[in-house]
């Protein structure tokens, strides 16, 4: 079979002409929950403890309605239930400016629905998403994150008892999510470099330099002065020097580190990023910290650390090329 590239880039999936901006991947989902009854009913047992009749069913996508704003997917099916569907690519979730605003819609206030509910679709975990918007309901309306994880997982449901059509369709849908499951900036180089102390911590039997060596693994926690959202690719440096750079494969959110790692005690965290690390790599010549402080952090452009002599001149470099 012939290969189909678009723009440099290898499509895999129809789903892939679209794109992959916030929208394209939206209206990907959108098309294959109108298209496959199975995934639809999928979904709404999932999200709503229902199934319907799809002849019953309404999708919109892009709604626009008089100063309450345009909502990315709407699902309704008249007098049982009128879902709001809001997208974001990456970790980043909607305001609750925003989720308000769809809560107040007259279509939305006046709807006989028997089941209202906003559901923020992104990558985020739903602990994750809870924790951060900081509520449950807005407007008296339940709140009900969802992942694009999550909605890999119905959709690998939903295939396995499909009809031949909807196979088709969602094992296309299937290659697209999974081709974007990490949604990071994939175009990125911008490198996170964090410092590794030396020894074990207290209480643990393993140390930060084996859950990186050991595990290809590394955890953070998320937001402070931690990145939100997960970097493209992360540094590590010990010993006075860069030791290896790594792409992050994939990202989870966890609270308890000991569900992660037997070696450490079980405990009740604020939620962490926890990376899955792609194989490391680094520049033939040795890159020295320069200033920077022991536990502090450092973002560079991926090829600064190739051709600079200290990890603070990589980050020097790349601010200033940054700012223009």
């Amino acid at each position: 079979m012939a290969e189909l590239f678009l723009h440099k880039r290898k499509v895999t999936s129809v789903f892939h002409l679209l794109g992959e901006h916030e929208n394209d991947i939206t209206y990907s989902v959108a098309w294959a929950l109108a298209k496959s009854k199975t995934f639809l009913n999928t979904f709404l047992r999932e999200t709503i403890g229902q199934i319907a009749d799809p002849d019953s069913v309404t999708i919109r996508l892009q709604h626009h309605e008089k100063e309450a704003g345009i909502t990315d997917i709407e699902i309704e099916s008249p007098g049982r239930f009128f879902l709001v569907v809001e997208a974001k690519r990456g970790w980043s979730l909607p305001s609750l400016k925003q989720l308000a605003t769809y809560a107040c819609r007259r279509s939305f206030t006046t709807s006989d629905g028997a089941v209202k509910r906003i559901l923020p679709l992104s990558e985020c975990s739903r602990e994750y998403a809870v924790h951060n918007l900081g509520c449950e309901k807005i407007a008296g309306i339940d709140l009900q994150p969802v992942s694009w994880k999550e909605m890999a997982v119905l959709a690998g449901r939903a295939q396995k008892s499909a009809s031949h059509a909807e196979k088709h369709l969602l094992q296309e849908l299937l290659t697209y999510l999974r081709g974007l499951m990490s949604m990071q900036d994939t175009d990125s180089n911008w490198v996170f470099v964090v410092s590794l102390g030396p020894g074990t911590p207290k209480g643990w039997t393993i140390s930060w330099i084996d859950i990186v060596k050991k595990k290809r693994s590394y955890f953070h926690q998320v937001g402070g002065r931690w990145p939100k959202e997960p970097p493209n690719y992360i540094g590590f440096r010990y010993k006075g020097k860069l030791q290896s750079i790594h792409h992050v494969e994939e990202t989870e959110v966890f609270k308890d580190p000991h569900d992660k790692f037997p070696e450490i005690p079980s405990v009740n965290w604020p939620p962490h990023f926890l990376y899955k690390l792609g194989p490391n790599f680094a520049p033939s010549k040795e890159v020295k910290t320069g200033n920077i402080y022991p536990s502090g952090h450092a973002w560079c452009m991926l090829d600064t650390l190739f051709t600079s002599h200290t990890i603070s001149q990589a980050r020097d470099i790349s601010n200033k090329r940054a700012t223009g």
